[in-house]
């Protein structure tokens, strides 16, 4: 491996994790309340703990975010699918 490559292999990570840390922050504080409503009502320990995989998954929860997000999945347990469960 030449010592350009290298270069260019650590400035692109780099770059990735400055854009990953900079969605983090607007994603712990806005972003994740759009994907889902529970998450809009972290704590600020909450939002602490989402910051580093928010960074890096970043594209991941930006891909979601620009799709508008799914619904939360809604829980089947052997309580809501029985017959007479109150939903």
């Amino acid at each position: 491996m030449s010592v350009a490559l290298a270069h260019a292999l650590v400035s692109g990570f780099e770059a990735y994790l400055v854009v990953g840390a900079c969605f983090a922050i607007w994603f712990a504080g806005r972003g994740a309340g759009r994907l889902d409503p529970a998450a809009g009502q972290g704590t600020v320990g909450f939002r602490l703990l989402i910051l580093p995989g928010a960074a890096l998954l970043w594209p991941l929860l930006a891909i979601r975010l620009v799709r508008g997000g799914a619904a939360p999945p809604e829980e089947r347990t052997a309580h809501r699918t029985a017959p007479g469960a109150r939903r």
